[in-house]
């Protein structure tokens, strides 16, 4: 019998995944045992408090010596850190979109319009479980981009998952169309999470581990079945593509964006999108570098068709929420880009595009929480005519996130754009380099058709109203705005960062 070996954690490199799952179970305490009139504020405070906590010790560890945690299950590197702290940064603002409860159910355990969340709402009983649901969220998406092995990307995968696909329930006007994208986009996730188990199974049977090294070794030697090897790469493919809704596993993206309350689109077409690629980059850079000739065809045309088909759709819709929705794939498009790049430069740019993309998504969606009427949120861009002479402070903001978004240079997104194409033409993927050149400019035309619309048209007679925002939604709008601009003209500080420490250990 062999003797038992005690586990060995290294609780430093650990810290900031720790700081987040002790916040997000002493936020289920708060909920358990506080009373309902200081929930609201012990719930922001607690969240905000250990996501700032958190993001102190990804900086604290940054330089440590040791790059294993965990038994060899987590790696911190370079991009693992940066990856982690961009996931806190988005974060920390979306809390603080987060924290206008006004968005979220009274009671969503309840039926719609039943007498008890009729009750629950005349007696001011906000349940405020959003809080340690999004910390529980944050915990798998930190630990998912530094993940070492099948089983610990898998749980991961589950931990930021689960939580998600409750959020997106939680709205408090249209409760039943809320409820509707959350069980589409569970049942979907289910289904991707399958075809991850399925291609996990496929690259042990190929490999004989569960480790990216063992999988890295046995690749880089050759000895296993090369059809084990192709079927695991394509299984594991679809649960990471799933989550960044690229083509043709985008489906939920455009019903769960429009339906979730839209602080929690916010945080997920954000935060949800750097983890997801987080992990992408690191198995593609790393894992399957040596066979590159087994995927990088396959991602390519998924780029290109992700790419064309975003843009493409996103011209003919008419809610603000669903066009940010299939601009959110076709960003994804673009960031495959990066991934089929396999250089340097594709890594370094690759992340810059995830933290530029994901500050300006957070600060779009701000805006539209502030563009309501007496029924509540109003996403329907023909009732946006005229808003940039009603509210020209929210108007600007939001024109300045669509000409990142655009990729209009003095913004973060010409920068993305031209460091990621840049890479990707580097390493010979012309084709790709010229559909993300085409794309960009057919999405160009949808962007710049809401800012003429805000801005040159009159208002309707059944004009919306912009709610005055709270210190924390100006918080968020005005960051997001400065981080999208600064990084347009200055991005160099960023960029020089990003380049001296993103190296994957393998």
């Amino acid at each position: 019998m062999s003797e038992f070996i005690s586990p060995t954690l290294s609780y430093s490199l650990l810290s900031p995944i720790l700081v987040v799952f002790a916040g997000a179970i002493i936020g289920v305490l708060i909920e358990a045992f506080a009373s309902k009139s200081i929930r609201p504020i012990a719930q922001v405070s607690v969240s905000i408090g250990t996501l700032v906590l958190a993001l102190v010790q990804v900086w604290r560890i940054r330089s440590s010596s040791s790059t294993t945690a965990a038994m060899g299950s987590v790696i911190i590197d370079g991009p693992g850190l940066l990856l982690q702290g961009s996931i806190l940064i988005i974060s920390i603002i979306a809390v603080f979109l987060i924290a206008d409860t006004e968005n979220f159910a009274a009671a969503p355990a309840a039926i719609p319009g039943s007498p008890e969340e009729r009750e629950s709402i005349a007696r001011g009983q906000q349940v405020t479980e959003v809080f340690p649901l999004t910390l529980f969220a944050v915990a798998g998406m930190l630990i998912f981009p530094v993940a070492s092995d099948l089983i610990t990307l898998f749980v991961a995968l589950e931990v930021l998952s689960l939580p998600l696909y409750l959020m997106a329930g939680l709205s408090r006007r249209r409760r039943l169309l809320s409820q509707e994208s959350a069980l589409k986009y569970f049942l979907l996730g289910a289904f991707s999470s399958a075809f991850f188990l399925f291609g996990a199974a496929y690259l042990y049977g190929y490999s004989g581990s569960i480790s990216f090294a063992g999988i890295q070794d046995a690749v880089v030697g050759g000895t296993g079945n090369d059809v084990f090897l192709l079927i695991g790469i394509a299984f594991l493919s679809i649960g990471l593509l799933f989550k960044v809704g690229a083509v043709p596993f985008h489906a939920w993206s455009p019903d769960v964006y429009q339906g979730a309350p839209t602080p929690v689109t916010a945080f997920m077409a954000a935060a949800t999108k750097v983890a997801a690629f987080g992990a992408m980059l690191r198995i593609y850079y790393t894992v399957f570098a040596n066979a590159e000739w087994s995927w990088r065809p396959l991602i390519t045309g998924i780029a290109i068709i992700t790419m064309v088909f975003g843009s493409l759709v996103a011209i003919s819709q008419r809610d603000v929420k669903r066009m940010l929705a299939y601009s959110s794939i076709a960003h994804a498009g673009f960031l495959l880009t990066g991934v089929i790049a396999l250089n340097k430069a594709g890594l370094d740019a690759s992340i810059y595009y995830l933290f530029a993309y994901g500050i300006a998504s957070v600060g779009a969606f701000a805006v539209v929480t502030l563009v309501r009427d007496s029924a509540g949120e109003v996403t329907d861009l023909n009732r946006w005519a005229g808003l940039g002479k009603r509210s020209p402070w929210v108007a600007t903001s939001f024109a300045v996130f669509l000409l990142a978004f655009a990729g209009i240079p003095l913004t973060s997104g010409f920068i993305g754009k031209f460091s990621i194409f840049s890479a990707a033409y580097e390493s010979g993927a012309t084709a790709v380099v010229i559909a993300g050149v085409l794309s960009s400019a057919i999405a160009a035309f949808f962007y710049i058709r809401v800012i003429v619309l805000m801005f040159f048209s009159d208002p309707l007679e059944d004009a919306t109203s912009v709610l005055i925002p709270s210190i924390l939604t100006r918080i968020t709008v005005l960051f997001s705005v400065v981080v999208t601009i600064f990084l347009g003209v200055f991005p160099s500080p960023l960029l020089d960062f990003i380049s001296n420490i993103a190296i994957f250990i393998r």
